[in-house]
């Protein structure tokens, strides 16, 4: 029987349930960034290679934390389970601070996500990256 689609074995996967459950249902996604306000914009990744993610951040200026953390990434399915899980890391339990959030590492993604392979690597590091800059972004607007 010719595979498709819709008929491939996902349990073969060398995912892990946690990336296969971000994957197939991502948290915290934009579709549609036209309508939406954010108080800081990440955008990085290449083209060229295919990965791109944007990622869009609320912050409770009180408090200096991400309220929401919305995404939109074109790569791979790591590159979306990456962006998925750690935009739940940083608006679990209130919200993470700002501070924290520049110093998350792609390694504690790919560990909340159950491992990645090692050549999806940077998949992760795209997160944090563009986590970073939307945190750059949101404090360069606020001073």
């Amino acid at each position: 029987m010719k595979k498709t689609p819709a008929t491939c074995d996902v349990e073969n996967w060398i995912y892990s349930d946690t990336v296969k459950d971000h994957f197939f249902n991502p948290r915290n996604i934009l579709l549609d960034e036209k309508d939406y306000v954010a108080d800081g914009i990440g955008v990085v990744g290449s083209p060229a290679c295919g990965d791109m993610m944007a990622l869009w951040i609320r912050v409770d200026k009180k408090n200096n934390c991400i309220t929401e953390c919305k995404w939109r990434t074109f790569g791979c399915a790591s590159a979306i389970a990456s962006t998925s899980m750690l935009s739940v890391m940083a608006t679990e339990g209130g919200g993470m601070t700002l501070a924290r959030a520049k110093k998350i590492t792609p390694e504690a993604i790919i560990d909340r996500l159950g491992g990645l392979p090692d050549r999806k690597y940077h998949c992760s590091v795209l997160g944090h990256l563009a986590l970073r800059e939307a945190v750059q972004d949101y404090e360069s607007h606020a001073e």
